[in-house]
């Protein structure tokens, strides 16, 4: 039930901490960081990325190391670097320069290579040119896309051909190398009215609980306001917001008392095993990423794209990741875990989880860097 999840993350604290216990006892030389991926999580990317098990542990290991070899890659590249990301075809790191030097370098750490024509740093001062434009409604979302290495703009499909939009579309040209591309819906948040039995409310609002930290937890900043009230799944108050960005930004946190505490959970909603969070690694475009959230549970995707505006009714908010994955009214706020890492708190997006649709997180640690927080990690 809803009700037993959000208890098992905010109140039964001793829970976490007797499976790490038990683990320890079991085989002393086993660290936190060498746990295997939970069941409930593979369970979760067979179903969602149609891998069968081996695959998606295989998948889990390579994206780690992906994951690390990062800022090294990066180095390397130096002022050729054209942005990077997960290839799930041949399991690796897949890096973007400018010149066969660079390409040479790269490779000697491990990751392979793409020879392109515009660095990163070019197609960033494009996507700042963009951000500075005014978007109609018909536009989606902007981002830098190292594979296409161009910035993508997505403008709604029903759209297109409407006058504000090519308008956009033309002054977003000027800036620098564009590609357009179609989505089929407009981005909208997913927070909901007051439904019973769910995890926090702000007034009449209901969301879900993204990670905790110390002294609290964060979510969406959409969610509520500075200074709101927040009260649990039994009418009973957590805490207040602390903090609150929204638009521009998509986050805010909340302190916890009155009774409550955190523990360094994920819930699987009893649809999959809960996830211990062991950090904050941020995960590269193309790696697999899982979502928690209040009203459609546990779903898995891709990481499609980084520091993407989002172009929602109430206005852009910037620095988003988006995702393959599907969320609901109500999924706001909620956790984006890749593996044991942290990634980021559900914003908004298009579609549900019976048609399919996208969506975006702000990264987490944004969030932790903007307040000053610390991840409750096991």
């Amino acid at each position: 039930m809803v009700r037993t999840g959000l208890s098992a993350l905010l109140i039964i604290g001793t829970w976490a901490t007797a499976g790490l216990t038990q683990a320890s006892a079991a085989d002393p030389s086993t660290t936190a960081t060498e746990a295997p991926a939970s069941a409930g999580l593979l369970a979760a990317m067979q179903k969602d990325l149609g891998l069968t098990k081996s695959q998606a542990e295989a998948r889990l290991t390579a994206e780690k190391s992906a994951t690390a070899l990062q800022s090294t890659a990066r180095e390397a590249a130096g002022a050729s670097f054209g942005g990077a990301w997960f290839d799930a075809g041949s399991g690796k790191l897949t890096v973007a320069v400018t010149d066969d030097a660079s390409a040479r370098s790269v490779r000697a750490t491990g990751a392979q290579t793409r020879l392109v024509t515009h660095t990163a740093r070019q197609l960033d001062a494009a996507k700042a040119r963009i951000d500075a434009l005014t978007a109609p409604r018909g536009v989606s979302s902007w981002h830098v896309d190292p594979q296409a290495n161009s910035v993508v703009v997505n403008v709604v499909a029903p759209e297109r051909d409407d006058n504000d939009v090519r308008a956009f579309l033309a002054k977003a040209r000027q800036t620098g190398p564009v590609t357009v591309r179609q989505t089929a819906q407009a981005p909208r948040t997913f927070a909901a009215g007051t439904v019973g039995g769910d995890p926090f409310y702000t007034g009449n609002v209901r969301c879900s609980i993204g990670f905790s930290v110390h002294g609290g937890f964060v979510t969406a900043g959409h969610c509520g306001r500075a200074g709101q009230e927040v009260r649990g799944w039994d009418g009973s108050g957590i805490g207040n917001i602390q903090g609150s960005s929204f638009p521009d930004n998509d986050y805010g946190w909340v302190n916890v008392g009155s009774g409550w505490w955190t523990v360094p959970v994920v819930l699987g909603w009893g649809t999959v095993s809960d996830q211990l969070v062991r950090g904050s690694n941020e995960a590269p475009i193309g790696a697999s990423i899982c979502r928690s959230g209040s009203t459609s549970h546990w779903h898995c995707g891709n990481v499609l794209a980084k520091n993407e505006t989002v172009n929602y009714s109430e206005g852009a908010v910037h620095q988003m990741t988006k995702t393959s994955v599907c969320a609901e009214p109500g999924d706001s706020g909620g956790s984006f875990i890749s593996g044991d890492q942290a990634q980021g708190v559900t914003s908004g997006g298009w579609g549900n989880c019976s048609g399919g649709g996208e969506t975006w997180h702000q990264p987490i640690n944004e969030i932790l860097n903007r307040y000053g927080l610390t991840l409750h990690t096991a």
